[in-house]
């Protein structure tokens, strides 16, 4: 099912434009960089790309976005003490890998108690369940869990020198929790955007595309509040997107015309204006920026800032300003950016380990 992410500011709704798809693997559960610009030093160089790509990402362990009843009675996995946004990790002391893994060990444990290890708010904590059997004779441990995902998002830049690459500007959260997905490993395709639903007051738009599951172009290694990050090969990094550019840092950005990179239509990128019309303050690494689509051609083709731009480069004064994360739910036209300096500082890797990763 398509994610739309709305999120409530004070003065505006603003919905995550990263038109993400979860492959659920979710069931009722017979149990599924690059361096920072160093203040001192040389300016990083990065290049900016905006080319839509697909994502795919592999939860570590299985995640509970919920818990069932059945005519009333409480699950298992509820009397136990689980609770929607826990990680599942181990059972009886095995590593769970996926949601049929979980599955085939409820089916061989049956209606004995089972030890469960679960990460909750950065902690381990252990429980007890009883699963149960339905009138199927199947085990059930009476929870929705997740453990996949995969969808369509922009790549912001990437290290010329590495291959690190940065998209979305936002990190990938979990429809039903609200909570970043743990990643465990994960990988991006080549993607093509086929057709463009308009953003509208109240309803925003999307991008609709495709993306090659035969063939990965890089792999993933950090999923952040800031982004995701990853690595690509050599032959696979991006041809003719332009030249690397400095990294603008915050006291270099300002009000007024800047740009954005944008893939809205098949694999072409186009650079469209924008108004940076605010700049906060404050130490929150996300929305930074307040951004208004000025471009006739872009609001013609989208209405303005729609689900799946997020990533998209922002460009001022021949610099990497940062990336658009969220469009405005009742002003298509406006939404919010992030500094390229916070993504670069959540990417986790510098410029000298990366090409190791």
């Amino acid at each position: 099912m398509d994610e739309r992410r709305r999120k409530r500011s004070r003065r505006h709704g603003a919905a995550a434009c990263a038109a993400l798809v979860f492959a659920l693997a979710a069931l009722l559960v017979p149990a599924g960089a690059v361096s920072a610009p160093d203040p001192g030093g040389e300016t990083q160089l990065l290049v900016p790309v905006g080319k839509a790509i697909g994502v795919k990402l592999f939860a570590e362990g299985v995640l509970v976005v919920g818990l069932s009843e059945n005519e009333g009675a409480v699950s298992p996995a509820k009397k136990g003490g689980m609770k929607a946004g826990d990680l599942i990790l181990t059972m009886n002391d095995v590593t769970i890998g996926s949601t049929e893994h979980l599955q085939s060990l409820l089916a061989e444990n049956g209606e004995r108690e089972a030890a469960f290890g679960v990460r909750r708010g950065g902690r381990l904590v252990k429980l007890a369940v009883c699963p149960k059997k339905g009138q199927d004779g199947v085990c059930r441990l009476g929870a929705w869990i997740r453990d996949s995902m995969a969808g369509i998002g922009t790549v912001t830049f990437y290290d010329p020198q590495t291959g690190a690459f940065a998209a979305l500007g936002h990190g990938i959260t979990d429809v039903d929790t609200g909570k970043l997905m743990p990643l465990s490993r994960g990988s991006v395709m080549a993607a093509s955007v086929k057709a463009v639903k308009r953003g509208a007051s109240g309803a925003p738009g999307e991008l609709r595309g495709d993306f090659d599951l035969t063939r990965d172009l890089g792999s993933l290694y950090a999923n952040t509040e800031c982004g995701i990050f990853g690595v690509l090969p050599q032959e696979n990094r991006p041809e003719a997107v332009g030249e690397a550019i400095p990294v603008a840092r915050r006291t270099e950005v300002r009000t007024g015309k800047a740009i954005i990179l944008a893939n809205c239509r098949g694999n072409e990128v186009c650079a469209y204006e924008i108004e940076i019309e605010k700049l906060y303050g404050g130490s929150a690494p996300t929305r930074n920026l307040l951004l208004r689509v000025t471009d006739p051609a872009l609001i013609a083709l989208t209405g303005g800032i729609v689900q799946g731009m997020s990533g998209s480069p922002i460009v001022q004064d021949g610099k990497l300003v940062g990336a658009v994360t969220h469009v405005l739910l009742d002003d298509p036209q406006r939404g919010y950016g992030i500094l390229a300096e916070n993504m670069l500082s959540a990417s986790g890797m510098t410029a000298q380990s990366a090409a190791s990763a």
